[in-house]
């Protein structure tokens, strides 16, 4: 009609198209004013959304979302969220369930307790370290990662890449995550499945090397070892399985980037509420040095 007002009266078009003259006249002043301030700020929520998710590649749901706004200011329920997620088609992705694989045990190898107990997560850094080998499937055949992770902060702190799915992986991984830390504490317990990896002569020897105390699940039983396997459903769901990756290389190089700087660093965390692993652990590094430095002024005073 707006377009034909110069060629036909307005009444005749809004009777042969079955509108009021009133109608269109209300829709040419809401098009004059623009969108009200309800539509405005829908429309600025619906755009902080849509950044927020694209920075996340593509794998925040609302919660994060939301939390991720509010860092920045941005003050949205989640339930706000998930209705403008759903106005846009965009939907965040969720870690699937791992499927466990039959640990290969060395039939000859000593005994170890567990010393976990399925409780990672012991309320301070460097308390349980827990590690795992996942199986990377490239072009050129499999890609192996071993990992080792804080049971308190989720920080990987160390991991390692071959072709070869060996002690030495393992090795290479675990003294990795001891170079980051420097010190240790003497009752750190270093966590993982009875494959034959971990139960080596090497990493025995490492372990009395680095004073750490090896623990290990039940043969056949996952949940003993399922912090370590809930981080490779992360890994696999929210990176790895969304592309295809030629050769071993180009693996390696990409997901030692995803761990430090998307996992680590970025990635918020619910169990850590919200924050990532390594703005945790910076947390409590500063909270420990204002206590000491309080009890020092106290003691001085």
């Amino acid at each position: 009609m707006d377009m034909e007002k110069a060629n036909f009266e307005i009444t005749r078009m809004a009777r042969l198209l079955g509108v009021t003259r009133q109608g269109y006249y209300a829709w040419r002043k809401h098009r004059e004013l623009g969108p009200g301030p309800r539509a405005r700020r829908r429309d600025e929520i619906d755009q902080a959304v849509r950044d927020a998710f694209r920075a996340s590649d593509g794998v925040y749901g609302a919660p994060r979302i939301a939390r991720e706004l509010a860092a920045k200011g941005v003050e949205v329920d989640r339930k706000t969220v998930a209705a403008s997620m759903r106005r846009q088609g965009l939907e965040g992705i969720s870690p699937r369930m791992f499927t466990p694989v039959t640990t290969i045990q060395d039939p000859a190898a000593r005994g170890f307790a567990d010393h976990a107990q399925r409780q990672w997560d012991k309320g301070r850094l460097d308390a349980v370290w827990t590690s795992d080998i996942t199986y990377l499937r490239t072009g050129e055949g499999w890609l192996y990662l071993a990992a080792v992770r804080d049971g308190h902060s989720r920080r990987v702190l160390g991991w390692a890449m071959d072709d070869c799915q060996d002690a030495g992986l393992v090795d290479r991984a675990l003294r990795m995550a001891h170079t980051l830390r420097g010190t240790i504490p003497d009752d750190l317990v270093f966590h993982a499945d009875r494959g034959v990896q971990y139960t080596s002569q090497m990493l025995f020897e490492t372990c009395e090397e680095l004073a750490i105390l090896q623990s290990m699940g039940r043969t056949g039983v996952c949940w003993d070892n399922a912090m370590a396997e809930s981080f490779w459903a992360t890994l696999k769901t929210e990176f790895y399985d969304r592309r295809s990756w030629p050769t071993r290389a180009e693996a390696r190089h990409k997901v030692a980037r995803w761990i430090e700087i998307v996992y680590n660093r970025r990635r918020l965390h619910s169990s850590l509420d919200y924050t990532s692993p390594v703005t945790f652990e910076n947390t409590i590094k500063r909270d420990q040095a204002e206590t000491e430095e309080h009890t020092d002024q106290a003691q001085a005073a």
